[in-house]
């Protein structure tokens, strides 16, 4: 299809004219129907392109173009989804065994948002914030992230290709991945040399709260008496995990808000009696992959002036989908509801903004990596204040 194809495609798919295209979709009665008026200017630009375009136009296409970017103009996790994607989810498809070792959002195309560590993407050099344009060949620009992760996953052993972007790097990086079964410890944890206990999540899987309590204790019997929690790159796991997690360390107040549109159906979690059990100080190292149950936990400690945020802006993504299915078989993966600061500001499409802004050093693809940790240094020197005071 020619450039100016693919710009009418995107045209038909600003929001106003796809509201109108999916209330259609969706059997809107009359008087519905004129809440939108402009479903009378999508009939005529679809009348328009398929009657005097200078190329024969697939009507389809232009109308499931339409229908990706309501959901597009939604937030990044909202997607539309073909009628395979729907039959997946209803059956509970079971990903591929093996993976790649990445997580994704959709953001035009779709990005990194954490590698794990070990994996054949962190061997390949894959950071936070690349952006995957293809996979094997297939470009992403209007792929779900939904989709992308399953693309990700397959057999042990096979292989995937991605064509990956980063920064403002002119050309296109080409890496090869052999997909593994390897998994990570969710929660691994250490003494550093100047006495901090150090603790990494890469998820908040089930049980993780139980494994936080097995490590601070670990390392306080070893002489650690401040504790530093790295959130880097972690975007997995469950939110009510996260909020287990939180329990350990906030005594008393609100923990998260969970609330639908206009605040529907609010829910406020509150700190119970037992809760707050650790108490040594705590910095929480947070970054642009830092997401969903990691942003909830991070949020709770921050409103209760438990921990400080170090690192970068984080995602954005505290949200909770569910999937509406469509007359003809397709498919709205759509945000109904999202976790609030105390405040009421919602963490989904604002992030945290961390108390200590550092910035992570982006290098290319054959550059070596700075051999310091700047995130990492200034937390410590944020908890020998603390001590010190």
């Amino acid at each position: 299809m020619s450039s100016k194809s693919r710009w009418l495609i995107f045209a038909v798919s600003t929001p106003l004219v796809i509201i109108a295209a999916v209330g259609g979709l969706l059997g809107a009665s009359p008087a519905r129907q004129q809440t939108f008026p402009q479903l009378s200017i999508f009939n005529e630009v679809v009348e328009l392109i398929r009657d005097n375009y200078v190329e024969p136009v697939d009507t389809d296409k232009v109308m499931e173009g339409a229908m990706r970017g309501l959901a597009e103009e939604l937030d990044p996790e909202s997607a539309y989804l073909t009628s395979d994607e729907v039959v997946a989810i209803n059956a509970a498809t079971v990903l591929g065994p093996a993976d790649a070792g990445v997580t994704v959002t959709r953001q035009f195309y779709l990005r990194v948002l954490g590698v794990r560590e070990g994996s054949p993407a962190a061997r390949a050099g894959l950071l936070t914030d690349d952006f995957i344009r293809a996979i094997d060949g297939k470009s992403t620009r209007d792929m779900s992230a939904f989709t992308g992760t399953r693309l990700l996953h397959g057999a042990p052993g096979s292989k995937v290709t991605l064509t990956v972007i980063r920064g403002n790097a002119a050309e296109p990086h080409i890496v090869e991945l052999t997909r593994d079964a390897a998994t990570m410890a969710p929660t691994t944890s250490r003494r550093l040399p100047t006495g901090e206990g150090y603790l990494h999540l890469a998820t908040f899987a089930p049980g993780t709260a139980a494994l936080l309590t097995q490590h601070i204790d670990a390392l306080r019997q070893a002489g650690a008496a401040t504790l530093v929690i790295d959130l880097r790159g972690t975007s997995d796991g469950s939110i009510d995990e996260g909020i287990a997690a939180a329990r350990l360390f906030v005594k008393t107040g609100t923990l998260a808000i969970r609330a639908g549109r206009d605040n529907r159906d609010r829910v406020t979690i509150a700190a119970q009696a037992g809760d707050g059990a650790i108490t040594i100080p705590v910095e929480l190292l947070v970054s642009s992959g830092t997401a969903d149950a990691a942003e909830v936990f991070a949020a709770a400690l921050d409103a209760a002036h438990r921990a400080e945020l170090v690192g970068e802006h984080t995602a954005g993504l505290a949200g909770v989908q569910h999937l509406i299915t469509l007359p003809d078989g397709r498919g709205l993966w759509m945000t109904d509801a999202r976790y609030l600061l105390p405040d009421g500001t919602p963490i989904l499409e604002h992030g945290l903004e961390p108390a200590i802004a550092i910035d992570t050093p982006r290098v290319a693809f054959d550059d070596v990596a700075p051999s310091t940790d700047a995130t990492l240094m200034k937390a410590l020197e944020r908890l020998k204040m603390k001590k010190a005071a």
